[in-house]
């Protein structure tokens, strides 16, 4: 399927959204109104394709119903208390908002490791597979009453890439509070939307700002174009609009705004997920010659491993870095990290000599390794 445009959204399969803290919550009272525009959306998208749904804000709702300060994120006790009451309070909005339109509501909470494990993963993808056939539309979100790590440093745009790996959607639509990507900051003069982006590069990235405007959320535009990353090598098209206004996406097609990411074709389901998957264990820097390899598909070799850091264990995954720190992949290793530092720039007989038995072929083979 060709997603080139924002209009393109409407011939896909299934589509994944994404709605942010700031959309749903405004000084701790939820948008019912604003909601209730998007469920009439969802209700007509839904007329030509599934649609699952990737929401925050039970932080911030929880925080206003316990009195906690800075919207619940003063320190991770607060934010998993908060996350406690106010899932609750999400749920019912969205059961009610999709009732309201005859829409049976699903929820379903995961964490980063529900999506990082190749068992859990599928088991995350067939229950979704079973809540679409059953007509439902699932109701996805971080489970942060239980997160630690996630909450201070994971967000929904990923999520919601990863969601759409595990759905197998066409296309993720995520509700910001911008028009699309800019060339700079949008408050800067002579700020320049971009309407397509054909593959996330450096330059891309060297667009994004972190911050997150409204103090609500734990995403920023920089999370979103690595959320389009992870989408684009499955195979997916990703657009960001500005979801503040009702009826959010046909406000965004009216002015034709957004920008879309384009996916890549071609991509293998396995390589995706390796892409995809956020917490290495641990990373091996290369050289010079060995980051030249790689450019031309070779695997690395122990000879070419220069620093070796983390605890790791074989068919963990890891990062690999080049010799100026910057990060070219990650993948699976053959080798725990003892091992990998006792190898590391030694020749194919030298490791044998020093491991006592016959080295594999690679520290991380080609085949199970993605370049970033």
């Amino acid at each position: 399927m060709d997603i080139a445009a924002l209009s393109d959204l409407r011939q896909a399969r299934r589509l994944v959204i994404k709605v942010g803290s700031a959309l749903l919550v405004d000084k701790g009272r939820a948008r019912t109104a604003w909601l209730a525009s998007l469920a009439a959306e969802i209700a007509e998208l839904r007329q030509t394709c599934e649609v699952l749904l990737v929401s925050s804000g039970a932080i911030a709702l929880g925080a206003a119903r316990l009195g906690l300060p800075h919207g619940g994120r003063g320190s991770l006790a607060d934010a998993q208390a908060a996350a406690s009451v106010g899932q609750v309070e999400l749920a019912r909005l969205w059961s009610d908002a999709l009732g309201a339109q005859d829409i049976t509501a699903a929820q379903m909470l995961v964490t980063l490791g529900d999506l990082e494990d190749r068992r859990r993963y599928l088991n995350v993808s067939a229950t979704l597979g079973r809540l679409l056939a059953a007509g439902a539309v699932p109701v996805v979100n971080e489970n942060d009453s239980v997160a630690t790590e996630e909450i201070r440093f994971g967000d929904n745009d990923r999520l919601a890439a990863r969601i759409a790996q595990a759905a197998g959607a066409d296309a993720v639509l995520l509700l910001s509070d911008v028009d699309g990507l800019f060339d700079r900051d949008p408050r800067e003069p002579g700020a320049r939307r971009i309407a397509r982006v054909d593959g996330v590069s450096p330059e891309i990235m060297a667009m994004a700002t972190a911050d997150s405007g409204s103090g609500l959320g734990s995403g920023g535009m920089r999370a979103k174009l690595q959320a389009a990353r992870i989408a684009e090598r499955a195979g997916i098209a990703l657009a960001i609009i500005n979801g503040t206004r009702p009826a959010p996406f046909a406000a965004a097609l009216a002015q034709d705004s957004g920008t879309v990411f384009v996916p890549q074709s071609g991509a293998s389901a396995r390589k995706a997920w390796l892409g995809g998957r956020l917490a290495p264990a641990g990373s091996v820097t290369v050289d010079q010659g060995c980051m030249a390899a790689l450019d031309n598909g070779a695997s690395v070799l122990a000879a070419g491993v220069t620093a070796v850091e983390g605890d790791f264990v074989r068919g963990d995954l890891i990062a690999v870095y080049g010799p100026g720190g910057e990060r070219l992949g990650q993948g699976l290793v053959e080798y725990a990290a003892a091992e990998c530092r006792a190898i590391m720039g030694l020749r194919e007989d030298q490791q044998a000599r020093t491991l006592g038995y016959a080295p594999r072929a690679a520290v991380v083979h080609r085949d199970h390794m993605v370049r970033l």
